[in-house]
């Protein structure tokens, strides 16, 4: 069990003050979503030109944001910022002491962030000879849309086909540094909610719908987006409105050894 949240950004030229107001939204989702994830913790942002940063700890999210470099990375966020991606991690797979295995994950070109557990990721690696630097079987994910982004963006068609092989759980968020106007959320049987707000021209999505509600705190023109389970949504920077989705298949499975 693991907790994501993040701001996926709409083009717009937003005021400072509405710029301070979504970090605070972002900092009350990840707070929150500490009790899914007390192990490490973390965030990271791509920009319109590919620029990214990613600063990550094995430390809960209450101590994480008092970290310098999180205070500077969260002010960097400013109009060129396609997504600001948190995860607070609860280890099952891979010590949380050795970073790599702490979210978000980059893997080539892919960043992104995974709550589930893969239970044959050890076999998927050696079967589709996958370079793997983490522990964790999460890195699997991110390894298939980075081999299905030749050219920069994801090939949403073949990254399907991989995933179909995958067994286990799996909701997760991912973009291209390549392609960092199109994020990829794949709904697939573990929580994840979102909401839109056609002013603020964001989407904002967290494992559970109450890390919403407490970040928002009751602010008007929320609206939650309806999304099945085994859904791939693809949201892009150039209008968060106009919403992609198709289905996605891969084997659930919710605890090893069972079928």
């Amino acid at each position: 069990m693991c907790g994501q949240v993040g701001i996926i950004f709409g083009r717009k030229r937003r005021r400072p003050d509405e710029r301070d107001y979504l970090r605070e939204v972002f900092i009350r989702m990840l707070l929150h979503s500490e009790e899914r994830g007390p192990h490490a913790s973390g965030l990271a942002w791509l920009k319109t030109d590919g620029r990214h940063r990613i600063f990550k700890r094995p430390m809960r999210a209450h101590e994480l944001v008092y970290e310098k470099p999180f205070q500077e990375l969260l002010g960097q966020v400013d109009n060129e910022t396609t997504i600001l991606m948190g995860h607070t991690r609860w280890r099952t797979r891979g010590n949380e002491f050795n970073n790599r295995n702490n979210h978000p994950i980059r893997s080539g070109i892919v960043i992104g962030t995974h709550n589930g557990t893969i239970y044959n990721a050890d076999y998927l690696f050696r079967r589709l000879r996958l370079p793997r630097y983490a522990e964790v079987d999460s890195e699997l994910i991110f390894r298939l849309a980075d081999r299905f982004a030749p050219e920069g963006p994801i090939d949403q068609e073949g990254l399907k086909k991989a995933l179909a092989l995958c067994r286990g759980q799996m909701s997760a968020v991912l973009t291209s540094r390549l392609d960092p106007g199109t994020i990829t959320v794949l709904k697939g049987n573990k929580p994840l909610c979102l909401r839109i707000h056609r002013q603020h021209r964001v989407v904002l999505y967290a494992s559970e719908a109450a890390f919403i509600d407490f970040a928002v705190d009751n602010e008007k023109g929320w609206r939650e987006l309806e999304v099945p389970p085994m859904t791939m949504l693809t949201i892009h920077h150039a209008d968060v409105r106009a919403i992609e989705n198709s289905e996605f298949r891969f084997i659930p499975q919710e605890r090893k050894g069972t079928s």
